[in-house]
Order: structure tokens, then C-alpha cells, then sequence
């Protein structure tokens, strides 16, 4: 996906997995919604005039091909936000045209994360600040092996798929 920048807030060290062309930032502290504004907060000192889209790690089926539609520049026009609901009810992807860390922290802080709720107290928050939000598709998150089963069936061809086919092969070995 064409990027002017790409950020990876991480909790540890990066290894060779990292493809290049990667800015690696430490993790701050905190919930997830503290982790979450803290990311964007970064963004936006790091590239101020520039929008951010933070991405969970959990959608391995993700590519390029997903996002470009409801990101192309014809659909980024009037939008202030965009949301990718994750089908347990949470998101996948949170989006701003121009993150500041206050308004991160207004829609972040203080929300329930890892509920069926979640995804839409951060919708509320974003219609409460009166932001344009484009919806970005919905797409299962992988939190479970019930979860990481359909997402390797949606994605067979994927590393994920292949990786999870090689855990249960050798679980049926030693098992």
C-alpha cells in the first residue's frame, strides 16, 4: 500500500521479519486505548499535516487490495476518520485525516477495549466530535483458534494459513 511513512509501534525488539522502509517505535504503557492514542500521538508529532491509519496486528488477511479502495484519494475526500470494524464487535483499523494527541486521547481514553462494545463507543466518540467517518470493510480479528481457522480458510495462500497448517500438523505429531 503506497504510504508516506510507515510506523510500527512495538512492545520488544524488531527482528528480521521487518521489511525495510519501517520507522519501529517503542510501545508506551497503559491499556490499549492509552496505547492506541499513544500511537497516534506519535504520528502526529512525527508528520503533523500528514493522516495516520493504525492497524491492529491481529488481520493477517489484510492486503493492500482491501484498503485501496476505501483509501484511494477520490474516497478520502471529506473524511475526517476511518473505522474497520472487526466482526467480534471490535475494530481493526482507526484512521484520522489529522491526528493530534489531544483528539486521540478524547477518543480513546477511557474506552472498554476487547468488548462487542468497543467498536461502537469509539464510533460514539467519533460522532460526538462530529467527524465524517469512512467505513473501511469488516473483517474478523484473530483472538481465538476458532478465529484463526477462518481467517487461514479466507486466506490459504497467506504465511498465517501456512504457519497455522504447520502448528496443527505438529500438534497432531506430538499429540
Amino acid at each position: 500500500m503506497p504510504a508516506g511513512r510507515r510506523l510500527l509501534v512495538l512492545d520488544g525488539e524488531a527482528g528480521a521479519w521487518l521489511p525495510p522502509g519501517w520507522q519501529v517505535v517503542p510501545q508506551s504503557d497503559g491499556g490499549l486505548d492509552a496505547r492506541l492514542a499513544a500511537a497516534f500521538a506519535h504520528a502526529a508529532r512525527t508528520a503533523p499535516d500528514a493522516p495516520a491509519l493504525l492497524v491492529g496486528m491481529d488481520t493477517p488477511q489484510l492486503d493492500a487490495a482491501l484498503l485501496a479502495e476505501s483509501l484511494s484519494p477520490a474516497r478520502r475526500a471529506g473524511v475526517d476518520a476511518w473505522y474497520g470494524p472487526a466482526d467480534d464487535g471490535g475494530f481493526w483499523a482507526l484512521g484520522l485525516a489529522r491526528p493530534t494527541e489531544r483528539l486521540a486521547r478524547r477518543l480513546l481514553l477511557g474506552v472498554p477495549m476487547s468488548t462487542p462494545d468497543t467498536g461502537q463507543a469509539v464510533l460514539d466518540r467519533l460522532a460526538a466530535e462530529g467527524l465524517t467517518v469512512g467505513r473501511l470493510p469488516s473483517v474478523t480479528d484473530v483472538d481465538t483458534i476458532r478465529d484463526a481457522r477462518q481467517v487461514a480458510a479466507e486466506a490459504p495462500d497467506s504465511r498465517f494459513a501456512a504457519c497455522l497448517r504447520s502448528i496443527g500438523t505438529a500438534q497432531e505429531v506430538t499429540g
